[in-house]
């Protein structure tokens, strides 16, 4: 799911799911590292092209640092989130999705912490969280809380899923990582339409693919237990 977005687009979402319940616990580890393993070789590879002598540098400011910043934090609630559904459920398809989530969120963060680097930029900036979206409807003056972007998940919320177990604890995940994602796809085709740097445009474009197909999947796992709870509908 987190895999090249050209591969296997003819797949529906019910066939990712049956994708994922077929694989035993070996296959989905070698999935898993395979993942890893073909982001760590794109974050060797883009370090040495953001590198080049020659090639503009985002400044700070730009729409390229604000995204590598915001896009770290919103991953790594993204992060958490899986984490928490794969200590309150042990049904195997969403445990594998919540890795797979946590898995190639992670790497990417790791990439956007190394452009940050690579371009002379701290990992937080002086702009409030984000104003790099300030032009686009509903952020016009926003910035100032990580609460401020799309999708972020509230404190309220964090503490549902925290309490719950099992089904329950499933159906606040998918409602609350639905949203995260369509949030995440939201700064994402911004970053699309107004990063310079190339890199940021592949790796932006790269998740409005990947998590509108989660989306998809997380919608159709989500119905199967009966859809949202009360407070998430």
């Amino acid at each position: 799911m987190t895999s090249d977005p050209a591969a296997g687009a003819a797949e529906t979402p019910s066939a990712l799911v049956r994708t994922w319940r077929a694989l035993d616990g070996a296959g989905r580890t070698v999935v898993a590292a395979g993942v890893v393993l073909a982001l760590l070789v794109g974050l060797a590879a883009g370090g040495l092209l953001v590198g080049r002598p020659g090639r503009a540098v985002p400044t700070e400011g730009s729409v390229d640092a604000g995204f590598a910043r915001d896009m770290q934090a919103h991953h790594g609630q993204a992060v958490e989130l899986s984490v928490m559904l794969r200590d309150r459920s042990d049904d195997p398809v969403l445990r594998a999705i919540a890795l797979d989530i946590l898995t190639a969120q992670q790497q990417q963060v790791g990439q956007m912490f190394a452009w940050l680097r690579v371009w002379g930029l701290p990992q937080s900036g002086e702009a409030d969280p984000m104003a790099w979206m300030a032009g686009e409807h509903g952020h016009a003056g926003a910035g100032g809380a990580l609460a401020d972007m799309p999708g972020w998940v509230q404190p309220a919320d964090l503490r549902r899923l925290e309490q719950a177990d099992g089904v329950e604890a499933e159906r606040i995940f998918l409602a609350l990582m639905i949203d995260h994602h369509l949030g995440g796809v939201e700064m994402a085709r911004y970053a699309v339409e107004h990063a310079q740097d190339a890199q940021v445009v592949r790796l932006a474009e790269g998740i409005v693919t990947a998590q509108e197909r989660e989306v998809t999947v997380l919608r159709d796992l989500l119905d199967e237990r009966g859809g949202p709870l009360p407070a998430d509908a």
